[in-house]
């Protein structure tokens, strides 16, 4: 890590829209860092992301990216899954950034444009073995509820299974 990162407490990020073809190779390539890093990609995250646009926006679904300066720095999709439900997915942060709130911000920011959409609730799918991102879950409010009271999800990874209400 650089010194100048050291200096940095939680970097100022600019969150919006995936709406650049990089920006959905940024999504593509920050998710499947995290996923072989501790898992094996999925074929749900093969379809997801080789096709962000069909597999989650034309859904109804949105991808958000976080762009420090011009480089994109992290990600996340909200996928529709019933009436007023989505689902938080794919959310990743450059490995050189992670430890900094950008996780945080990019999270919030999803919560408060899932709100925007009308949503009574979000849910999402974890493992115990990305401790950071269910911790960072439970801080936002984020609450532990049993794999039945969700639609199903797609992924033999997950082992944590939370909601939050809007």
């Amino acid at each position: 890590m650089n010194d100048a990162k050291r200096t940095l407490t939680s970097p100022v990020v600019h969150i919006g829209l995936a709406s650049r073809p990089e920006d959905l190779l940024a999504f593509r390539t920050l998710n499947e860092e995290w996923i072989t890093r501790f898992f094996t990609l999925e074929e749900a995250d093969r379809r997801q992301l080789g096709d962000p646009e069909g597999q989650i926006l034309a859904p109804g679904g949105r991808i958000f990216v976080a762009h420090l300066d011009a480089r994109t720095v992290g990600c996340v999709a909200l996928r529709p899954t019933g009436a007023g439900e989505f689902e938080v997915s794919k959310m990743a942060v450059s490995p050189e950034w992670r430890g900094l709130g950008i996780g945080r911000q990019l999270l919030t920011y999803t919560i408060e444009q899932a709100r925007a959409l009308g949503s009574s609730r979000l849910i999402l799918g974890s493992s115990t073995k990305l401790e950071s991102a269910v911790k960072l879950y439970e801080r936002v409010g984020f609450r532990h509820l049993p794999a039945e009271r969700l639609p199903p999800l797609a992924y033999s990874r997950a082992d944590v299974f939370m909601e939050l209400n809007l």
